[in-house]
């Protein structure tokens, strides 16, 4: 490696020497960069480490101090994160890819143990157990049995990996939540490495296959999420390709008043920062605001980066920090080298520190902040507690399906079901059970209402599933796990469960009613997505809140309550009893809070990857190939490395392509590839029953993953994505240009296929955001798509199209499908596309219409980098990657 601007050091730590690449040392050839921002500082490092002259240049280093001037960048780098995360969703076919290209390197005869993740990689199992059972002490042995039985053939599969391939852990099911146990236990803040038999130090860094990988931010970790694809390329030693990204700098002032939640001041974060526009730029927190903002705080702001549009939502090394990391148990020499490092870098925050120069910025006074929910469709659309009656019923008048506010059906079991009744309260996901304050909240909320008489309304489904089982130990340390019981929250399981859609069946009776009625019913939960037809098919309105306000709609039963002035119920003697009946305090709260000591994470996290008996006992070969099972309907060997050939073939442009799909404006990650419900009649849903699969072991889209065949008969799948070519039609439906006749968009892509059609699809502002979905362009790849055109896409699932060989274009100059006048029966040639494409090039397109009319247009290339050249020229970035460790092997 080169060493161009002379900034190699040596830190000494309470005895032991590191050498590490000092910022300071290199300002002086390299120019004052004292203010860059922290989040600019961890990529200055890294290039400074990986300077050789070839993917990273003197002049690349040289951007930075540049940088601080215009506030922005057009040099393109490579930048190598430390690690990679991966929960078991988007783990699995991550590993199926790798195991696939073991399969190809044998076939070209070559080893196939050359194919190894190059950087550690940890994947938490978290994404698979499912609220099937609730409200009992034996729901999360259910549940867990349940899980065990149903992923099987997955969890083999994992566990062959773990076993095959070096640098690669697992971590067990039934732990936690993927970026909580990340958080909580694998994160280091700095990591340290023997080279040449020196210790290296630099900072901890990841990319995770999950969207809320950001999440670790607050920790003072540069990580974000990237699509499965990515993180694979990364893994196996390819830098990730980027720009230099503005940074928006985010102020916070003042503390939170009385009675406000970290919930609270996250939904508002995401509302500023959502109108700001952050996409594609790193967010960093400054201010004196953050010297009292606890880090489970920061940790909850910095893992709904996704839902602001941020790459990355970044808060700097501290005391807080250090606080944290002795509280989870991070032994003594790592807390150490974390603040020796951090000063040494100028990477150190406190009320001295200078403001870091930033692309623009924004303020927050935190006194300002409210109650607050977001919904009923994204989590972007904060809403004020006492609004959201009004919110509701303004989302009843504008759908076409929903009719009278005022519905209600009788269950026959000494209830009904009305408009507006929350039928799921889950106390659920990464954002908020990493959270004690909010979680003792919830604790202290139940007991309250337990003390008052209250009850969970019976039409409602209510969970509890901790991030970690840390939280387990603090509320039983507090007592409040029996008050939690007692009014319904009994743990379900540790695990994302209901957010990412793992919400299990409703109760027949409720189920019934909702489908009789037609009604617009509401999921209230604790989690970061609320995107349509996510949380579960039934529920047409869900809503992001904090966990006390969770288990406060489950008392009250229906949104349609305005909590602020109506009564949650009435105690044993018939009195009203109101939500500021039982809020707890501030005081309340911290007393309790105070009980968390760092043996309860000691004790969770001593044997993390060996503790679980279950999966110790599942039996699988040690083979250097996978032997894979031709009767699997959960893993199969992937199409994508077929007839591959050693040398890359002429790209050529794209003549005749029908259209598959005229979408709105953000269309999500799951509108394209659902990780929830199959349904019986769907493309998916029959291929499982023609497999002898029985509709109630259909499992999820998310747990099928490692199987193609069903992944894109999945692909646009959502009950809720509409095609504007056929008006009137939820779900994945279309038509074939020569007729009218409405089918599953699978069963029309399958005739374009025989037919030897290529497919585009058409779209508008916001194209695939959401969650870093890789099947979301695996499967527009299988169905035959070969681009994209949208007036905007979101980072990540643009750069997986790009992986997968698909071409995103945007349209330009406020030019839409709509201004077009599409209407889906055209045909579409796209012209200058060749091995010589450039990036941000302008492309011709050429409408032909129905009536023999033409029409030629101007689109932008959404390649934006010549990394990104080499992976579409590929024919995709696993193409690119195995065509290269091939020469090498």
């Amino acid at each position: 490696m080169n060493n161009t601007y002379q900034s190699k050091a040596t830190l000494l730590v309470n005895g032991k020497e590191y050498d590490y690449y000092s910022l300071p040392n290199a300002q002086k050839t390299l120019g004052d960069i004292s203010r860059l921002p922290f989040s600019l500082k961890v990529l200055l490092e890294n290039l400074l480490r990986y300077e050789d002259g070839n993917t990273v240049k003197s002049e690349d280093i040289q951007a930075f101090t540049a940088w601080i001037c215009d506030k922005k960048s057009n040099t393109e780098i490579a930048y190598r994160p430390a690690r990679v995360l991966m929960q078991d969703f988007t783990g699995v076919p991550a590993v199926v890819d790798l195991a696939a290209m073991r399969d190809a390197m044998r076939d070209l005869g070559k080893d196939p143990a050359a194919i190894n993740p190059l950087s550690p990689v940890d994947l938490v199992i978290d994404h698979s157990i499912q609220v099937d059972e609730f409200g009992t002490s034996m729901a999360l042995q259910d549940n867990t049995d349940i899980e065990m039985q149903r992923n099987k053939e997955r969890y083999q599969f994992l566990r062959w990996g773990a076993e095959a391939f070096n640098n690669f852990s697992v971590v067990p099911p039934g732990t936690g939540i993927c970026h909580q146990v990340n958080l909580e236990y694998l994160a280091k803040c700095v990591w340290s490495q023997e080279k040449d038999g020196r210790m290296v130090a630099y900072p901890d860094t990841l990319v995770g296959t999950d969207s809320h990988t950001t999440m670790i931010n607050g920790l003072g970790v540069l990580g974000w999420g990237v699509g499965g694809i990515e993180a694979e390329a990364a893994m196996l030693g390819q830098p990730i390709s980027m720009l230099i990204p503005e940074v928006v700098g985010f102020e916070l002032t003042g503390q939170l008043r009385e009675g406000m939640t970290a919930t609270d001041l996250v939904l508002t974060v995401t509302e500023m920062l959502r109108k700001h526009g952050v996409v594609d730029k790193f967010v960093e927190f400054f201010g004196e605001g953050l010297h009292d903002l606890p880090l489970p705080d920061r940790a909850t702001i910095a893992n709904m980066a996704p839902e602001y549009g941020a790459t990355c939502g970044f808060f700097p090394i501290d005391k807080v920090t250090l606080d944290y990391l002795r509280l989870s148990g991070r032994d003594e020499q790592t807390v150490a080298l974390v603040e020796a490092y951090a000063k040494a870098q100028d990477m150190w925050h406190d009320k001295n520190t200078l403001e870091p120069v930033f692309s623009s910025k924004l303020s927050l006074d935190l006194t300002t902040v409210e109650p607050s929910l977001a919904g009923p469709k994204r989590p972007q659309d904060r809403v004020v507690l006492s609004q959201v009656p009004k919110a509701f019923a303004t989302a009843v008048k504008e759908s076409p399906r929903s009719g009278d506010e005022k519905k209600h059906v009788d269950t026959g079991e000494g209830f009904e079901v009305c408009q507006g009744d929350v039928v799921i309260a889950a106390i659920t996901s990464c954002t908020n059970t990493s959270n004690p304050s909010v979680m003792i909240a919830a604790g202290l909320v139940a007991r309250k209402a337990i003390q008052k008489g209250l009850k969970v309304k019976p039409w409602v489904k209510t969970s509890l599933s901790p991030g970690s089982k840390v939280v387990t130990d603090y509320l039983e340390k507090t007592d409040l796990l029996k008050d939690l019981n007692a009014i319904g929250f009994n743990i379900a399981g540790y695990g994302c469960m209901t957010c990412i859609g793992n919400s299990g069946p409703l109760p027949d009776a409720v189920s019934k009613a909702i489908k009789e009625g037609d009604l617009n019913v509401s999921a209230v939960l604790s989690g970061n997505r609320n995107f349509e037809g996510r949380v579960h098919p039934l529920v047409k309105s869900n809503w992001l809140a904090s966990p006390p306000l969770v288990v406060a709609y489950a008392l009250a039963g229906s949104v349609k309550k305005d909590l602020t002035k109506e009564a949650l119920g009435e105690d044993t003697k018939g009195h009203p009893i109101f939500l500021k009946d039982i809020w707890p305090t501030n005081a309340e709260i911290a007393a309790e809070v105070a009980k968390i000591t760092s043996s309860m994470f000691r004790h969770q996290y001593g044997n993390v990857f060996t503790g679980n008996e279950l999966w110790n006992q599942i039996d699988v070969p040690t083979t250097e190939t996978y032997r894979w099972d031709p009767h699997s309907t959960y893993v199969r060997l992937p199409p994508f490395f077929e007839n591959l050939k050693p040398q890359v073939s002429e790209k050529r442009p794209i003549i005749g392509a029908c259209v598959l799909a005229l979408l709105g404006d953000s269309v999500t990650t799951d509108h394209i590839s659902p990780a929830g419900n199959i349904k019986a009649d769907s493309p998916a849903g029959l291929y499982l029953q023609q497999h002898g699969v029985s509709a109630k072991d259909f499992n999820s889209y998310g747990a099928r993953r490692g199987n193609h065949e069903v992944m894109m008969r999945g692909t646009f799948a959502n009950i809720r994505i509409r095609n504007e070519m056929v008006i009137g039609t939820e779900g994945g439906f279309t038509k074939h240009y020569a007729d009218d006749a409405v089918r599953p968009i699978y069963d029309v892509a399958m005739q374009y296929k025989s037919e030897n059609r290529s497919l585009v699809i058409f779209a508008g502002k916001e194209y695939g955001t959401g969650s870093s979905r890789d099947w979301a362009a695996k499967g527009t790849m299988l169905l035959g798509v070969k681009a994209v055109i949208a007036e905007s896409f979101e980072r990540i699932h643009r750069s997986n199209l790009i992986g997968m060989g698909v071409l995103p274009l945007q349209f330009k100059d406020g030019m839409t499908r709509k201004s077009l006048g599409l209407k889906g029966d055209e045909i579409i040639d796209i012209l200058g596309i060749s091995n010589t494409i450039k990036p941000q090039s302008d492309l011709k397109a050429i409408i032909h219409r129905v009536d023999g009319e033409q029409e030629e247009i101007t689109l932008r290339c959404r390649i934006d980098t010549q990394n990104e050249v080499e992976y579409f020229i590929n024919d995709g970035i696993l193409h690119y990657v195995l065509r290269n460790m091939m020469k090498q092997a």
